[in-house]
């Protein structure tokens, strides 16, 4: 039997009510191929559930070590984390592929609202952008990206970023600012996947 200091009080209840209903939202939202629960890295783990240092994530590591089934999943976490004793609303996260994202920041995309697009990527709390560097950017998304994390450096607002190559060899695809801001949005928080392709494995 619980005594009446064990059970959650009306608030408490309310609150777990709406991070129940913000996990199953984004649970939703997560490719099939990565619905899966996996044991996650204890460095992302730690990040996911607001033990680390560091705000934002960096997973790297070679094709197909996990990164972005990893990223998915610490992500699902992250926002079950986000309701702690006081209530902020539901956290807003955004995940993107690179190549969807520079086509989407593109002048001439269809249906590109540009500045609005970018204004809310600079606001959400959480931007994920899954493998960076294969992305083939131009001046002008370098610029928007530039936009985006610039904003998100200045107030500190996380990202979560999965890429085969360290932040300090990106400039080729971020160009150099953005390249410093990420570097230093992550230092303290990239982490190295390593182990076997699992695609190959699973084929095997």
């Amino acid at each position: 039997m619980h005594s009446s200091s064990e059970l959650p009080t009306p608030r408490q209840s309310w609150i777990a009510e709406r991070r129940d209903a913000a996990v199953a939202t984004f649970t939703a939202k997560i490719p099939g191929i990565y619905q899966a629960n996996i044991e996650l890295d204890p460095d992302v783990a730690a990040w996911a559930t607001g033990r680390s240092d560091c705000p934002s994530l960096f997973l790297t590591g070679p094709i197909g070590v996990g990164k972005t089934h990893s990223a998915w999943q610490a992500t699902r976490q992250w926002v079950h984390h986000q309701f702690g004793a006081s209530y902020r609303g539901t956290p807003v996260v955004e995940s993107w592929r690179s190549t969807a994202l520079f086509d989407a920041l593109r002048p001439d995309a269809d249906g590109n609202s540009g500045r609005a697009m970018v204004k809310h990527l600079q606001r959400v709390d959480l931007l994920f952008i899954d493998d960076l560097a294969a992305a083939r950017p131009s001046t002008w998304t370098q610029e928007r990206l530039f936009e985006i994390f610039d904003e998100r450096y200045i107030n500190r607002r996380p990202v979560l970023v999965t890429c085969d190559v360290l932040p300090s060899s990106l400039a080729e695809v971020t160009g150099d600012r953005v390249r410093s801001r990420l570097a230093e949005m992550c230092r303290g928080g990239v982490v190295l996947l390593q182990g076997a392709d699992r695609r190959r494995s699973a084929a095997a």
